[in-house]
């Protein structure tokens, strides 16, 4: 059960319910997570706020590989609510069969190319507690990618850190549409279950 009820949309403060109408592009829905926060309106803004800046595609990385970084985050913190709204969203974002049944094992896949692997190396590594984020693979990070990309992408980890940790805690619902993408695609894959979320 979770710890506070997801607000619906007609209970938001007004000026909130639109701005949190962004998220229904990416995910078709506005996320429980969200909708909790939502109980603190200033919470739910800064937080979509932030959200905004470091999902949106203006720099080098494309919106689909952020999605697919906040799947690799979320497979590495276990948080199995963000894993399926992260495989709807890289879904939505064109992320194509082949990148969306290899990202599990990007390492081996041929659908991922050398810099995609060190932005996915390097986002498991940083979501991993303790983090395990080398030398090798910061460096490996460099070859690759300018010092924006690196915000870029730390800025997407460090996104999905606040919400694998909300969600895992809050033990926030899972949405039908993200439900079905999770079972879909996720559960004979990688043992992907509602689980909490259920």
């Amino acid at each position: 059960m979770a710890i506070a009820r997801p607000l619906d949309e007609d209970e938001m403060d007004p000026a909130l319910r639109e701005e949190v109408q962004f998220f229904k592009g990416p995910l078709g829905v506005i996320p429980g997570s969200v909708r909790t926060m939502a109980h603190r309106p200033e919470v739910a803004q800064a937080f979509t706020a932030l959200n905004v800046a470091v999902m949106r595609g203006t720099g080098s990385v494309t919106p689909e590989l952020k999605r697919l970084i906040g799947y690799a985050s979320s497979f590495a913190s276990g948080c199995m609510y963000c894993q399926a709204h992260m495989i709807l969203a890289s879904e939505r974002f064109g992320a194509s069969e082949e990148r969306l049944a290899g990202v599990f094992d990007f390492e081996g896949s041929d659908a991922f190319d050398g810099a995609e692997k060190a932005a996915l190396a390097f986002a498991r590594a940083a979501s991993a507690v303790p983090n395990a984020v080398t030398p090798a693979l910061e460096a490996r990070l460099r070859e690759h990618w300018d010092e924006g990309a690196r915000v870029e992408i730390m800025a997407v980890v460090a996104l999905f850190g606040w919400l694998n940790r909300w969600n895992d805690s809050m033990g926030t619902a899972l949405e039908d549409l993200p439900r079905s993408r999770g079972e879909g695609r996720l559960s004979e894959a990688t043992g992907w279950a509602v689980g909490k979320h259920g």
